[in-house]
């Protein structure tokens, strides 16, 4: 019978993350009552050191957050498609021959989030910065967007870097300058990865009858954006429990993780803070 029952969020920073709130009202909810989920500290210069000092036979997973997600594939064992698909994985799973396997939840979580408030498909989208979400972003869309995407960004690098995400995922990019990013907010999905603040301006422009709005922020929440929106909005905290959900089973081994527990725990830690 194994014995693995901790699991942990790794990053730099990481006191901010909801990830222990919500695994542990996972646990709790799936009656395994010996289970540990902390959060660590934990640097790219740092992270070799770290998993080499994890038993097996008591770690059962991990979750990472920046700036770790491309820093921890040369120490893996192997990665799934969907991780490849970005170079970046925000899981790594402890299996029972002593494998590091690496997972990206946040891709499907993305696509989770939007299905769950009834949009499946879309004939465009666009998306509001190009940093690491925004990949995640195409690589969602490129599942679920029959059209274009387009990408607006601050410089050309930011722009050469998003058509080149599309050319690796599939997806027809086009970009634009954040000069004109109020033309964003007419198209079917518009997904915002930027930090908080930055679309706050936009607010103003929001159409009267827009699509819908995917925020990846949760905290501070609603956003000045989010909370101007005319249609449909998804927001950080929807993404952030979706792919919870993901590494919940996959860590444990549970058919079905409790979505609605480890959502109303991150809506409580929310509130509190």
């Amino acid at each position: 019978m194994t014995l693995r029952h901790r699991a942990a969020v790794l990053g730099s920073p990481i006191a901010h993350s909801l990830s222990p709130v919500l695994h542990r009202a996972a646990y709790a909810e799936l009656g395994l009552a010996g289970w540990t989920y902390d959060r660590h500290e934990v640097d790219e210069a740092a992270l070799p050191g770290f998993l080499a000092g994890l038993d097996a036979a008591e770690w059962a997973g991990l979750s990472l957050t920046m700036p770790l997600k491309r820093a921890v594939i040369p120490l893996l064992d192997g990665i799934s498609s969907t991780a490849a698909s970005v170079e970046a994985v925000n899981t790594v799973v402890f299996t029972d021959d002593g494998r590091r396997l690496g997972d990206n939840t946040d891709i499907p979580g993305m696509v989770a989030a939007l299905a769950e408030r009834g949009i499946e498909r879309v004939p465009e989208a666009a998306i509001l910065g190009a940093g690491a979400t925004a990949s995640s972003a195409l690589a969602a869309l490129a599942r679920i967007c029959d059209g274009e995407v387009t990408a607006y960004v601050r410089s050309e690098a930011r722009a050469s870097e998003m058509r080149h995400w599309g050319e690796r995922l599939g997806v027809a990019v086009r970009t634009a300058d954040w000069s004109e990013a109020a033309k964003a907010l007419r198209a079917p999905l518009v997904i915002a990865t930027t930090p908080a603040g930055a679309t706050d301006t936009l607010a103003a422009e929001v159409p009267d009858h827009a699509g819908a709005l995917f925020d990846v922020l949760y905290h501070p929440w609603p956003t000045a954006l989010a909370a101007a929106w005319t249609g449909a909005v998804v927001g950080g905290l929807d993404l952030l429990v979706h792919q919870a959900v993901l590494q919940v089973e996959q860590m444990t081994g549970a058919e079905k993780a409790p979505l609605a527990a480890m959502r109303a725990a991150g809506e409580a830690a929310l509130a509190a803070r």
